[in-house]
């Protein structure tokens, strides 16, 4: 099955901070597959801009090099390499001072579309900003994509907002989130609201519960003295999973439009009860074997900050009255999973014999590895011999729907390919980013007062005993890690 693709107009796109691994790893790759499709059209120019001193032909070799490294050989050859590197300019900036700013503006072109990537630390959001603004660079047309983390907590957020807002409008500013790309959670929407089948049911009188689960196999992995100051509450929770929280929960929009899908999202996040501090499990990994662990990644003996996190949220409307949502995500866990499991409820009356291990119907959105949707269900086991019952899952993984050679998209591909579109669907709204710190924020503080320290989990497990009691206690068990 070959993908349709629909070419954007041509644009000039500016990425800040070029030459580091973010715009190494995906931006640049993910930019070179959609002009390999021929999505991005020939006459389109992207920019470098960072505090390297590199010249034109020194940033091709390093974008060359990141191209080979990271995407594989059948999917680029040496001539579509080097038409993708002609579309390639750099400047050197000085993102806090003057130096480059006037050569950038020299390499612009009027009548383009123009787009600029903040791959760069928030702190420098709003000097960067500021300097588009002051130089005539950015135009009423021009859109601004900023990565997380977006604020370390209300505070912080509403300030950077402010920052942004005071050079760009809410409709130029994409606050990107890479989950939201993934082909599966926008399937997500899709099977809920293109299909009569599900909307029905979903809701509390249908749904026992649902989980989302984002694991991850590594640690910290050098990161440890940055993510000490963040955790998995803000490095996970306050954005991924809240915002797979609200696809899952959210009311139908009205019309599939930017504005109309995110009010429906804020609408949720608003709607999210205060979590009582027993139904939160935080935890640290440690390696036994090497006798070291979270503590030592982060380079910090007292920390107490979680490397996983557990927890039990309500959202406080008529739809989800009654069914829970289990969250948790942490590092150095059994697999490196993300998915969403929505749990039915069991028939009211079971005119069948029990069957040993029955685990029920259920929904399995799978984000990582392997994009795809099942659907558990019950059935009679074949062959003689009574009315014995089994469980099958019909089987919607794209590589086996769409055949293993058809290339996926990248969620930075997809969400940029957006931004030049001018499409924020994917993308959060300001007020949408401050609700969730107004929600995160008092679970945070609440753990600052308090003296109770992260419980030890093994590396390689499924998280502490602890968590497994979060949903225990209900009658309902969290799905196998790695499973």
């Amino acid at each position: 099955m070959v993908a349709r693709v629909i070419p954007v107009d041509p644009f000039d796109l500016v990425i800040f901070g070029a030459t580091g691994d973010l715009a190494r790893r995906k931006i640049l790759p993910g930019l070179f597959h959609r002009f390999r499709v021929g999505q991005m059209p020939d006459d389109s120019k992207i920019i470098g801009a960072a505090r390297s001193k590199f010249d034109t032909n020194e940033f091709r070799d390093l974008i060359r090099e990141a191209i080979q490294e990271f995407i594989a050989e059948k999917d680029r050859s040496d001539d579509q390499v080097e038409a993708f590197l002609e579309c390639l300019d750099y400047v050197h900036v000085d993102a806090t001072g003057d130096t480059g700013w006037k050569k950038l503006a020299g390499l612009l072109r009027e009548n383009k579309i123009r787009a600029f990537y903040l791959s760069v630390s928030p702190s420098l959001f709003g000097s960067i900003a500021q300097r588009l603004s002051d130089t005539g660079i950015a135009t009423s047309d021009s859109r601004i994509v900023v990565e997380k983390p977006f604020g370390h907590d209300l505070a912080s957020a509403q300030a950077l907002n402010a920052d942004l807002l005071r050079c760009f409008d809410e409709k130029q500013i994409y606050r990107i989130d890479h989950y939201l790309g993934k082909e599966t959670v926008q399937n997500l929407m899709a099977l809920r609201f293109a299909n009569s089948l599900f909307e029905p049911l979903w809701n509390s009188t249908h749904i026992d519960h649902v989980q989302i689960t984002v694991a991850e196999s590594l640690g910290v992995e050098g990161r440890g003295e940055y993510y000490d100051q963040s955790g998995a509450m803000r490095d996970m929770v306050q954005n991924h999973l809240m915002q797979l929280l609200c696809l899952i929960a959210m009311e139908p929009p009205s019309r599939f439009e930017p504005n109309a899908v995110r009010d429906e999202k804020v609408k949720v996040i608003e709607a999210l009860e205060p979590v009582d501090p027993s139904e939160i499990v935080r935890g640290q990994y440690y390696d036994w074997n090497e006798s070291k662990g979270y503590k030592e990644d982060a380079n910090n003996p007292e920390s107490r900050t979680e490397s996983y996190l557990a927890m039990k949220v309500a959202v406080a409307n008529w739809r989800w009255a009654g069914t829970p949502f289990y969250l948790r995500t942490g590092k150095k866990l059994r697999a490196r999973l993300s998915e969403i499991a929505v749990v039915f409820r069991d028939p009211p009356h079971m005119i069948f014999p029990k069957m040993e291990g029955r685990r029920g119907n259920a929904l399995i959105i799978r984000l990582q590895p392997d994009e795809g949707i099942k659907l558990r269900t019950t059935i009679k086991e074949p062959g003689p011999g009574g009315m014995r019952l089994t469980e099958v899952s019909m089987d919607m993984t794209f590589d086996n729907a769409l055949g293993e050679d058809m290339h996926t998209e990248d969620a930075y591909e997809r969400l940029i390919m957006d931004v030049i579109r001018g499409n924020q669907t994917l993308f959060m709204r300001g007020d949408e980013v401050e609700a969730a710190w107004a929600w995160a924020d008092p679970i945070i503080g609440a753990w600052q007062e308090s003296s109770q320290k992260p419980a030890s989990y093994d590396s390689g497990g499924s998280g502490p005993e602890e968590s497994l009691m979060l949903i225990h206690k209900d009658g309902r068990r969290w799905r196998a890690i790695g499973s």
